[in-house]
């Protein structure tokens, strides 16, 4: 590991005081030109147990992250906390994604929505800018499995999202269809491809297989950007399966989106963005002039304070707990995959991931609800219920569900 390392709790401390100590502080600098400061003071008073609580101090402080700290300038008087930034960014890159130094971009976004359609601003801008395409020649491909980020970002942009069918019982992409496809999208103009290969889908957390599109993809001899949407499976997939090259060691990967509110238990609302450098550009807003290195993101200002309890996450760890945690949850994802194998109970689970959807016929409504087990649908007819094993969900919580679940399937008329 080249940046990703272990800080105690007053090491944790003492580098993020130093962070803020070089932001601007609005209560003691003179500062007349920025439409912010710290939190209103009469509502989030400067309480004295701040001082030790830093993620809290961060908040109340304000910090603006607006922009790509990793290129170019960025605002000079919150230079502090954007420092903070790209040390996430490097262990994220560089460490877990195996990108060289020096060779991307990104940000700290508000969520994976954002990041995932940052992504199809970026290619759709890159096809338009450097290649002269025009909207009509591009299109998104993507599996039925995918993210719904994916049809939003689609409509936002006036692109096609072309939905390349999965098999039921392992979820792979149909190659044969995704060719049947790519023919039909070649005879109606399309000539560039915004791929979006999942690592860990919303439902399920199957993981597509990249080489499954560039294969076909480059049999038909179309351009494509390749983008891996590991808004669930960044922070499982890459420890419980090391030997993966879905990441930057591979050419054909250009970006990823991570988020760090779920597995990395991160405030709602903190996803993150990386892409290769020659990129990010294609999204610059020139109009944002006042802004120091103006803007390359779609929100524009965020919250400095979700980028500082990122990197508390991460050096809190540090790579060994973190590997430690992840194999933690492989073995209740295991344990919970044995019990109902002996129950008949079919279900699909990726290898290696920590989600386990249940196949609805043998799991009674009322059990779902008990469970608060994730419906496929809640407005029409429902195929599946998913388990995410998270950190809160324990053995014994599972040793639970398993018995009520027996008892059902008993009562169940054969």
């Amino acid at each position: 590991m080249r940046y990703w390392k272990k800080y105690s709790k007053e090491e944790r401390k003492k580098k993020i005081h130093q962070a803020l100590a070089q932001n601007i502080n609005f209560s003691e600098d003179i500062s007349l030109g920025y439409p912010a400061s710290q939190l209103d003071p009469q509502v989030f008073y400067d309480a004295p147990f701040l001082k030790d609580a830093p993620l809290l101090q961060t908040f109340v402080a304000n910090p603006n992250h607006i922009g790509c700290h990793t290129l170019g300038d960025s605002e000079n008087v919150f230079g502090g906390t954007h420092e903070l930034e790209r040390e996430v960014l490097n262990v994220l890159a560089v460490d877990v994604f195996k990108a060289e130094p020096e060779t991307f971009d990104g940000y700290i976004s508000p969520g994976g929505t954002e990041a995932n359609i940052q992504a199809l601003w970026m290619y759709r801008n890159y096809f338009c800018y450097q290649r002269g395409a025009t909207s009509d020649e591009i299109a998104i491909l993507a599996s039925e499995d995918t993210h719904y980020s994916i049809p939003k970002g689609a409509n936002l942009l006036g692109l096609n999202w072309i939905k390349i069918p999965v098999s039921s019982d392992k979820r792979i992409i149909d190659k044969t269809a995704l060719g049947l496809q790519l023919t039909k999208a070649k005879g109606e103009g399309k000539r560039y491809f915004i791929v979006i290969s999942n690592m860990g889908t919303t439902m399920f957390g199957s993981v597509d297989n990249p080489d499954d599109y560039i294969s076909v993809l480059e049999k038909h001899q179309l351009e494509f950007k390749l983008h891996i949407d590991g808004a669930y499976g960044g922070f499982v997939y890459p420890f419980s399966h090391q030997a993966s090259n879905i990441n930057f060691s591979n050419p054909k990967i250009s970006s990823i989106t991570i988020d760090a509110h779920k597995m990395l238990q991160a405030p709602y609302g903190t996803g993150i963005f990386i892409c290769r450098k020659g990129l990010i550009e294609n999204v610059l807003t020139p109009e944002a002039a006042y802004v120091e290195g103006l803007d390359l993101t779609l929100c524009g200002s965020r919250s400095g304070a979700n980028a500082v309890a990122v990197w508390m996450i991460l050096f809190s760890y540090g790579p060994n707990r973190w590997f430690e945690k992840v194999s933690v949850l492989q073995m209740r994802t295991d344990f919970l995959c044995r019990e109902l194998d002996k129950l008949g109970v079919a279900y699909f689970r990726e290898p290696l991931m920590n989600i386990v959807t249940v196949d609805a016929a043998y799991v009674p409504k009322a059990l779902a609800s008990k469970y608060r087990l994730v419906p496929e649908n809640h407005h029409d007819e429902n195929h599946w219920y998913k388990i995410v094993l998270m950190h809160h969900v324990e053995v014994e919580h599972l040793t639970t569900f398993i018995a009520d679940l027996k008892a059902e399937l008993c009562l169940k008329p054969s």
